[in-house]
């Protein structure tokens, strides 16, 4: 008797065993295209950035630790003394602020976004979602160029302001800071909305109508009610705008006018015309690493709160 149960433990491990080999077996091909496609392009700019630049752009496969070095310090042509690379530093910090600025900007104008949409009635939701969604079947530079016909010097906002007495002037918003932002929130801002659509949605409003029959004011089950239960909604589109926004080229070069550059920018510059080719990988290196240390610090916020949430 005792036989049988440990014979059948041995079939069932067979089986299991079988179960992994056919599924490792279904997995591989998109395995190899993650390792051929996502990973190959990786290691080779791993690689180049640890080689030395040609005179006319590529690699010579000769050792330089230059290319991670030229991040952050630069060499003085005349004494050969280090020292901070100036303007590097101030793209990765324009990077860095416009990011989070539009980040921020597509939570406050897509919390009441999809709070609206979530509280409507269920069959006029996928409506509102539809006009969400609209604008990704636009090309991202058409919608760049729309967002530069409505701020340039005579676009619709500005001519709009004269015909109101408002101002006698244009206001000079194309290729500053502002406009980039203006720019990023507007290509962005859906991918604020429907994470939070899908948090709210699922949000039990009687929990808020408890709220205010214990008589809390409408900031207090924002803050003590709303905002704990959607905060992996809210993390998870903040994610969703930064990252993408970090990484950012088309926005910045058409409305920053190529004088405000981001990182997407500075990585293209050193494969064009800076024919800096160790530069720019050891640049797109470092923004992925930025890039993982945000997801890292997702992931463990998103641990955290399913821990004291249960």
């Amino acid at each position: 008797m005792p036989a049988e149960p440990q014979q059948l433990s041995e079939y069932e491990q067979a089986a299991r065993k079988q179960d992994t080999r056919r599924n490792l077996l279904l997995c591989s091909p998109a395995l190899v295209v993650l390792l051929l496609a996502a990973s190959g392009p990786l290691l080779v700019m791993l690689f180049y950035s640890f080689l030395t630049p040609g005179k006319y752009g590529g690699v010579e496969y000769q050792l330089s630790f230059d290319g991670w070095i030229n991040v952050i310090l630069v060499r003085d042509i005349f004494d050969d003394v280090l020292k901070f690379a100036d303007a590097h530093l101030s793209v990765f910090w324009r990077s860095i602020k416009l990011s989070t600025l539009t980040t921020i900007t597509c939570l406050v104008i897509g919390f009441p976004t999809a709070y609206f949409i979530a509280t409507r009635p269920r069959a006029s939701r996928n409506f509102w979602l539809f006009l969400i969604t609209i604008p990704f079947w636009t090309n991202l530079l058409i919608r760049t160029f729309a967002i530069m016909e409505l701020i340039r010097n005579n676009g619709i906002l500005n001519n709009l302001l004269i015909d109101l007495h408002l101002i006698e002037e244009p206001i000079q918003i194309m290729y500053t800071d502002v406009a980039i932002m203006l720019g990023m929130t507007y290509v962005y801002l859906p991918l604020m909305i429907l994470p939070l659509y899908a948090s709210m949605e699922k949000l039990d409003f009687g929990l808020v109508e408890a709220a205010y029959d214990l008589y809390a004011t409408r900031i207090r089950v924002l803050r003590k009610v709303i905002i704990p239960l959607i905060k992996p909604g809210i993390v998870a589109g903040s994610i969703l705008v930064f990252i993408p926004s970090l990484g950012a080229f088309v926005t910045p070069r058409v409305l920053g006018g190529g004088k405000n550059l981001m990182l997407g920018n500075l990585i293209e510059l050193q494969f064009g015309q800076g024919r800096n080719w160790p530069l720019g990988a050891a640049l797109s290196i470092t923004l992925l690493v930025i890039v993982m240390i945000t997801l890292l610090i997702y992931v463990r916020n998103a641990q955290k709160s399913g821990v004291k949430h249960g």
